[in-house]
């Protein structure tokens, strides 16, 4: 049945288009203007590097910022010493690796703070530029396969509770209408989708009113467009992406008015009859990849499930 998604990988490619590769932000933190500015000249070409002169304004930065890839720290500052500094960082943003800066040995700081896992290294002064690129770079990597694995696993945990959804909405739906909304709630917030709308497809045609369910200040006008009715026709998954030069199908004004950046139109099959039509709107750059895209077919199979055994029982 993989081919009711033809070219998944040219699919996810289009899905990944709106995404525009940005500079992971770095905090630099440095009572010493000096420092500061040559530690900002140092990165600035390959991070977003935002500055604090303390580690006051250092969590006050973070609170603004959010999570960052990188901090380096000094060790030595007034108030607030790097090590602490940076163990007030590790609750909130656990993923971001930090570094140390230090002008001497303060071997009882740093060993707790390593051990403990608070610092990834630290740096002495005065340091080797190349060494401290080479260091950062390491770090930058560490911190971008953690982000990795922590997606993975929250993908995961979303992919097992939407199946168990699904699951729970063919046992206990008394009827074809009540599987809908709980369905498309699910899959709205497991793919981050600012629109969902399930609806249900009689004779090739989309459902009379009344026979869908739309999640989201979401107006339902999937009569009108083209990309549904070719996923009915076609009975395969069907893409469209706002990226530059291209335009909604057919001129659907819809898209445009309602500041879509991509939409996937899904037929829910059942031995070659379309059931229904699954609608996911984005109005922010979407990242879905290939295998995420095979999980939304497993899924349409099993929605395909819920479909004929509850029209079974009604």
């Amino acid at each position: 049945m993989d081919n009711a998604i033809p070219e998944l990988d040219s699919i996810s490619r289009q899905l990944m288009s709106l995404e525009r590769p940005k500079k992971p932000k770095m905090l630099v933190v440095d009572d010493e203007p000096d420092n500061l500015d040559l530690l900002y000249r140092t990165f600035r070409r390959d991070f977003n590097v935002l500055r604090a002169e303390s580690g006051i304004h250092a969590l006050e930065v973070l609170a603004t910022e959010g999570e960052v890839a990188v901090i380096i720290s000094d060790q030595r500052m007034p108030e607030m010493k790097g090590t602490e500094f940076l163990s007030r960082t590790v609750p909130k943003f656990p993923d971001t690796v930090r570094i140390i800066l230090t002008g001497f040995t303060d071997v009882e700081d740093l060993v707790e703070a390593i051990n403990s896992g608070q610092v990834y290294k630290y740096i002495t002064k005065p340091w080797d530029p190349n060494e401290l690129k080479a260091v950062v770079q390491r770090a930058a990597d560490t911190y971008e396969l953690l982000k990795q694995r922590t997606e993975e696993l929250h993908r995961a945990q979303a992919q097992t509770a939407l199946l168990a959804t699904i699951v729970q909405v063919a046992q206990e739906s008394p009827n074809v209408e009540a599987t809908l909304e709980p369905i498309a709630s699910a899959f709205g917030r497991n793919f981050a989708a600012d629109g969902c709308i399930l609806q249900q497809v009689e004779g090739n045609q989309l459902g009379a009113a009344g026979t869908y369910s739309a999640v989201g200040d979401t107006e339902n006008w999937l009569e009108k467009d083209p990309l549904v009715q070719d996923a009915i026709a076609s009975r395969k998954l069907q893409v469209w992406v706002n990226t530059p030069g291209t335009t909604p199908p057919a001129s659907i004004e819809q898209y445009q008015a309602s500041g879509l950046q991509a939409h996937l139109a899904i037929p829910i099959i059942y031995r070659s009859d379309v059931l229904a039509l699954l609608s996911l709107q984005w109005k922010r750059p979407c990242k879905l990849r290939e295998d995420e895209l095979k999980f939304i077919h497993l899924s349409a199979q099993q929605i395909a499930l819920v479909l004929t055994t509850t029209r079974t029982h009604q």
